[in-house]
């Protein structure tokens, strides 16, 4: 480097930048994660002492905010109505969007889909620019979707330079790059996939869609925690933030909002992966029952969750094992559950209802792989634990919603209303929830409890009278 050419140091992790080396970012509290870089060069001063004078002139005055039109800012709809559900209604011109997910989630795969939904839609070109794959795999992953618009162009690239060259060529209305990770920007200290790399050519971008009023899709890698890898600052430069998740060895997938200038930033997107690609589930609550079984079965129960703003059913399994000798730890197992809740729950099971739960081997999980970490299916899980225990089946049209305390009392949860109405039109004839929490009336019978011991009681009377 120069030695006319100053030296700073910036985070791998954050992008922080220090004007001397340090073993911690100041920002973000990284460890050995400063690299040496470039300063940026001093601007001159101008008239009191910000930039020249030249450069301080606006492109355009300011308008009164009546004189505004919003019309540039209204959604273009896809026609995938879970991806659209999340979007806040599609597609909006001029707007990025950041996609983060697992490796083979299937993000290439529902982004073609969109980019070919937005050609056959009218609304114009789509470009979609890869830097993972070779245009050759991009077109044999068209060919079994069935994603073969005539207004759909692929580029297989990892310069910036090359990619403008493609915007300014096809003048595309929609722009999907998998992913920013893998662009060069040539003019740019760093390697791809670096702090400087990634910011550079997610900047250029982001102002070339302004420019055109293109809309513009970025994939983007996650790290072994899960996060989206490269600098913070990458999810402040685009409008809208979206994590595409699930297990590979699962159907289920879930387009789950983070942040959205156009709409709600906490919905929720079900989808299906399927040998023709990526199907979008507007009801998938068939998904999370278990729907084998002809009778009701020791060790299950309902519940109904929220993932973002829409009420999900999904029902619970727990299976219990032999009691360990003396000295012995139990093992706890659990798939879709939080660990720490399911060994409360045994811990307020063995303390307030007397039974004996902490010296057993011990197995829960939920059916479709839905994740639940939400409080309120403490409840759910208690009853299931409860019929796994005494061999007695809980109700098949009995949902149970409450969190559970260490006091073995059932707490109100959030959007209680909204979960009782949506059992009641999947059929379930009866919710047992918290006392209070219930405002509305609902075609369904609600009984309200204070104590895990008054749930397990209207469980055992419910299952007696239906059975």
């Amino acid at each position: 480097m120069p030695k006319s050419q100053r030296i700073a140091y910036a985070c791998g992790a954050c992008g922080a930048r220090v004007p001397k080396w340090v073993g911690q970012c100041p920002e973000c509290g990284e460890w050995g994660s400063m690299e040496e870089t470039a300063a940026p060069p001093r601007q001159a001063a101008g008239p009191g002492g910000g930039a020249s004078a030249g450069a301080r002139r606006p492109a355009m005055p300011a308008l009164k905010i009546g004189a505004v039109s919003g019309e540039q800012a209204a959604s273009l709809p896809t026609g995938i109505g879970e991806f659209d559900r999340v979007m806040g209604g599609g597609i909006v011109p001029g707007g990025v969007t950041l996609i983060s997910g697992e490796p083979g989630v299937g993000k290439s795969t529902l982004l073609l889909e969109v980019a070919h939904r937005f050609g056959e839609a009218g609304y114009g070109r789509a470009l979609v620019a890869t830097g993972e794959e070779s245009a050759a795999q991009v077109r044999r992953r068209a060919d079994r979707t069935g994603c073969l618009s005539e207004e759909l162009y692929l580029a297989a690239e990892t310069d910036l330079g090359a990619v403008l060259g493609h915007i300014d060529d096809v003048k595309p209305g929609l722009l999907v790059l998998d992913s920013v990770q893998t662009v060069l920007a040539p003019d740019t200290d760093g390697v791809p996939g670096g702090v400087t790399q990634v910011k550079a050519v997610a900047t250029a971008i982001t102002q070339e869609a302004k420019a055109r009023n293109m809309a513009v899709i970025l994939v983007g890698h996650v790290t072994k925690d899960g996060n989206i890898a490269g600098p913070r600052a990458l999810e402040h430069l685009v409008d809208t933030v979206v994590h595409f998740e699930g297990d590979r060895h699962s159907m289920l997938r879930l387009l789950r909002g983070v942040k959205n200038r156009f709409g709600p930033s906490d919905e929720v997107g079900c989808f299906e992966m399927t040998e023709d690609g990526i199907v979008s589930l507007a009801d998938p609550s068939g998904l999370f029952l278990d729907d084998a079984p002809t009778e009701p079965t020791p060790g299950t129960c309902v519940t109904v969750t929220m993932e973002g703003r829409r009420a999900v059913p999904v029902e619970i399994q727990a299976l219990l094992g032999k009691s360990v000798k003396d000295g012995a730890v139990p093992r706890h197992t659990v798939s879709g559950l939080d660990l720490a809740r399911l060994n409360m729950i045994l811990a307020v099971l063995t303390r307030r209802s007397g039974m004996r739960m902490l010296d057993r081997e011990v197995y829960a999980t939920t059916i479709g792989g839905l994740r639940v970490r939400e409080p309120a299916s403490d409840l759910a899980l208690a009853l299931a634990l409860v019929s796994a225990d005494q061999d007695i089946a809980v109700s098949a049209d009995l949902v149970a919603i409450g969190e559970v305390s260490l006091t073995g009392q059932v707490r109100r949860t959030v959007n209680a209303d909204r979960r009782v109405s949506e059992a009641a039109r999947l059929g379930f004839k009866t919710a047992i929830v918290p006392k209070g929490s219930v405002s509305e009336r609902h075609r369904i019978e609600v009984v309200e409890v204070e104590t895990i011991n008054d749930a397990k009681q209207a469980a055992a009377r419910t299952w007696a009278r239906r059975g």
